[in-house]
């Protein structure tokens, strides 16, 4: 044991840790005094402002100046804990409770009653203070037309409780004809009729607002659809262009025209001759016209603004070649990635007048080589509904703050990993893609063990600080492009929603499009291995059902591996493993090269989605490390649709549910991708269930041969119960004896005999199993029939296997996929003896498991096993 004394024992103890955290060597002795005197001065330097109307904090530089590696601060960890706890711990302590609704900004109503009482002093309008009637608007604004000899062509009634029964008794259309803009936003409409009547007769209108009226969450596209046939001239519905703009619509972005002046009484030919700067951002433009916009028309065009909006109906080229014409274009918004492509390198290589997108510099975007950037983009906010738990708040918003780590040793690395809250110092630093600031955590060994440590962050300048200036970190230190940092960034930003929509049907539509057709099957060629002398076969194996319950005389155990006739063993088979072992060519295998386009999930999952796009029998699935663009779209579309949205994570290459996470929050999909490799499979929100609870099966495969492919399923599967009665309430999310079934290592196992089960399943649903039980058979043949295809390197003719299936049924008794399974624990069908539920309903032996298995992969026996 080591106990901490000196710069030098630190550094000894803590120096791999130092390097992989990036502490400038420069910081050591501070950082070391501070740690051992567990010195916090960060109250002395900084100070905590509230921001986004006090829904989010910032941390602000409150002395003269910090240099840059100058000073090294310690930041505590308030909240540390994995995460299948987070609730619970939330639940057992209040004070926790409380310390994290303030850090977050999540407090409840009651808790902001002190800000409203502000906002009353400070002279604001309050909601109840009178407001003119909307005839008194109409009266006021046709005499004073009258007055100036004109019609009145705008008026202003937002905000004013106008229900259908009052918009109708108005007569807008024979009192103001001639109208080119209607404000009716925020008022009590509810019927198409209503609406379609006062507009109907308005030939002249442009701009039409009924934003946040009741009509407008029932049938708002049947609204818009209707007023778009009545209103021929109609340029700006609901704040977005509809097909119909031209310049007027422009000229309302640049602030031409507008209440004060609603058209152009000159009508001058180039109206937007003198435009520098024009705003069309979330205008929902699907065709940037080069009829209406181009250099003819806005020739004085120095900033642009086009975020927010699909340009779907114009390709990226055609764009950044109009663009291009914009001889004095210097400045420009635009989505990245979105319509102007995914690379903001060539936008700026294609358009080398300008001197800043997206609010950075063109300059240093060709320098750096960023290919995406934004300065600009919306925080993710904490909302909350009336009533909402305290917890379920923080549960949600603590995605915007998380970090995370995994302990390890010199043995191995902690399967689970921990996520952590800094503290109010530390979670106040907000995002910048150029941080002045960098944070790390720190794991303080103060005797040299891993057993102590002391878990902080540690934070310093990495560049000259100012007071008064913000301090920032980059949220995703390292992580480029290369790594989806841009979609990856949604989880703290509003990213640009059409594009990943766009990612999501391109996806779709090549899911959909794909055929697959099996190649004519060939018959069996396998033949028994036993030698022609009769001896038995040698069996080198680490299993210890296997050295238990093979006993069969035709295998006799073997401990030389060398001289085994097989090896059966859930060590990983690969060239350096058979060199160490000193294996030859000639000895059988229970592994079959390239096997990971099954037994590896992101593999499973492409194995299936080539073959088969996107069979009924598996779950829409994303590999999170390549295709996040695409399950943003997926989520959205599915969250503008009202559909379910709960999606389960699991890792590449783990098993026993262990990382494994359901959820229906899209940041936490995206931020549990920094605890490892995953897929993201859309949750199957509806299965079958017995007596109320969650269950799935395992079924047991042996593959004989790849080319031609010759698979079996044993006559022995078993179900596995979760243990709470089955709910898709959010607090349960968490809880994995309710969403969870596998309960060999983790909970209450509760066996129940699969003949059993089978009756009572069959009873409780009055479905027949022989039904369900041919379709798991042939979706088991699909999923190897596309490995076979698709991966012919597969084959070997010394390998034999078997494998785990897991099947959910779900509640139209349609089997699901799950995953397939390398070397599967085999304990409990050995464990059982168990009656057939298909075939004879013999009583099968548990004993004889492993008899079986060898007997078929081995000696070309059928016994207890059918070939799909």
């Amino acid at each position: 044991m080591v106990i901490i004394k000196e710069l030098k024992d630190f550094v000894d103890v803590h120096g791999v840790l130092l390097a992989a955290s990036g502490v400038p060597a420069v910081l050591y002795q501070q950082l070391f005094e501070k740690l051992s005197s567990e010195t916090f001065d960060g109250g002395s330097f900084f100070q905590i402002e509230l921001c986004e109307n006090g829904k989010q904090k910032r941390l602000v530089l409150s002395c003269d100046t910090l240099l840059k590696d100058s000073q090294i601060f310690l930041v505590d960890h308030a909240w540390s804990f994995r995460l299948p706890d987070a609730r619970n711990q939330l639940q057992e302590i209040p004070e926790l409770v409380k310390r994290m609704a303030t850090l977050m900004c999540v407090a409840d109503e009651f808790d902001l009653e002190a800000c409203e009482n502000v906002t009353g002093e400070c002279g604001q309008v309050s909601i109840n203070e009178a407001k003119e009637n909307p005839q008194d608007i109409i009266d006021r604004e046709l005499c004073k037309a009258r007055e100036e000899d004109r019609d009145v062509l705008w008026l202003e009634l937002e905000d004013f409780q106008i229900d259908d029964e009052m918009l109708c008794s108005l007569d807008l259309s024979s009192k103001l004809p001639n109208l080119v803009g209607l404000n009716l936003w925020g008022n009590k409409l509810e019927t198409i009729e209503s609406v379609a009547q006062t507009v109907g007769g308005f030939n002249q209108l442009r701009a039409l607002w009924l934003n946040e009226n009741p009509l407008l969450r029932r049938c708002g596209t049947a609204l818009r659809n209707i007023l778009l046939d009545l209103l021929p001239q109609l340029e700006i519905y609901n704040s977005q262009f509809t097909h119909n703009y031209s310049q007027w619509a422009l000229g309302f972005c640049a602030g031409i025209y507008g209440a004060e002046k609603p058209v152009d009484k000159e009508q001058r030919a180039c109206p937007l001759k003198d435009v520098t700067e024009l705003d069309l951002s979330n205008r929902s433009i699907h065709n940037l016209s080069n009829k209406v916009f181009n250099p003819l028309e806005l020739p004085l065009l120095t900033s642009l603004n086009l975020r927010g909006n699909p340009l779907d109906q114009n390709s990226a080229e055609n764009l950044l070649e109009l663009l291009h014409g914009f001889i004095n274009l210097q400045s420009l918004e635009v989505d990245i990635p979105g319509p102007l492509g995914s690379s903001a390198v060539k936008i700026a290589e294609t358009l080398p007048n300008l001197s800043s997108i997206n609010g950075v510099s063109a300059s240093k975007i060709l320098e750096e080589e960023k290919v995406i950037v934004d300065s600009n983009l919306e925080p993710r906010l904490p909302e909350w509904s009336n009533g909402e738990p305290l917890i379920d708040r923080i549960l949600r918003a603590m995605w915007m703050y998380l970090m995370t780590y995994r302990l390890a040793d010199e043995e191995k690395l902690d399967e689970t990993p921990v996520w952590y809250m800094m503290d109010e110092l530390g979670s106040a630093l907000r995002h910048s893609d150029v941080p002045n600031f960098k944070i790390v955590p720190f794991l303080f060994m103060p005797d040299g063990k891993i057993t102590s440590a002391i878990s902080y962050s540690v934070m310093w300048p990495n560049n000259d600080v100012h007071k008064g200036e913000e301090c920032t970190r980059d949220y995703l230190p390292g992580i480029g492009e290369d790594k989806q940092r841009s979609s990856r960034l949604t989880a703290w930003f509003h990213t640009p929603e059409y594009y990943f929509i766009q990612m999501h049907d391109q996806y779709y539509h090549k899911l959909h499009s794909t055929a697959f057709r099996y190649p004519v099957r060939r018959d069996s060629q396998t033949q028994s291995i036993r030698p022609n002398d009769g001896r038995p076969l040698l069996v080198y194996t680490d299993n210890v059902q296997v050295e238990e319950f093979l006993n069969r005389p035709e295998f006799v155990l073997t401990d030389d591996i060398k001289k085994a006739d097989v090896v059966w063993t859930s060590m990983q088979i690969d060239e350096e493993f058979k060199k160490i072992a000193g294996l030859k060519d000639h000895q059988y295998v229970n592994q079959f090269p390239f096997e990971a386009c099954i037994v590896m999930k992101h593999h499973l999952a492409q194995t299936i989605q080539q073959a088969h796009g996107d069979p009924q029998w598996f779950q829409i699935t994303y590999n999170l490390e390549t295709q996040l663009s695409e399950l943003i779209g997926d989520y959205l579309v599915r969250d503008k649709e009202g559909q379910n949205n709960l999606w389960i994570l699991k890792p590449w290459n783990m098993a026993r549910t262990i990382d494994t996470t359901v959820t229906g929050y899209l940041p936490t999909i995206i931020r549990l991708m920094e605890t490892g490799p995953k897929i993201c499979q859309k949750y199957i929100e509806n299965p079958a269930l017995f007596k109320g609870r969650k269950f799935d099966l395992r079924y047991i495969v042996l593959l004989r041969s790849v080319q031609p492919l010759e698979i079996f399923l044993s006559d022995i599967f078993w179900v596995r119960l979760a243990n709470n009665q089955y709910t898709l309430e959010e607090s349960s999310l968490s809880d994995y004896e309710t969403h969870f079934t596998v309960m060999n290592y983790r909970g209450q196992l509760n066996h129940i005999n699969t003949d059993e089960f089978v009756s009572e399943f069959e009873h409780e649903h009055n479905e027949r199993w022989v039904g369900i039980h041919e379709k798991v058979r042939a979706m088991i043949r699909a999923v190897f029939e596309s490995a076979s295809a698709l991966h012919p390197e597969m084959h070997c003719p010394t390998a034999r296997a078997i494998y785990g299936v897991d099947v959910m049924i779900d509640s139209e008794f349609q089997p699901k996929l799950l995953e397939v399974t390398y070397c599967p624990d085999c304990t409990r069908a050995c464990k059982y003896d168990v009656k057939a539920v298909v075939g004879s309903g013999e009583i099968i032996k548990g004993s004889e498991f492993f008899n079986d298995i060898f007997g078929c992969l081995f000696l070309n026996d059928s016994r207890h096993v059918s070939q799909l």
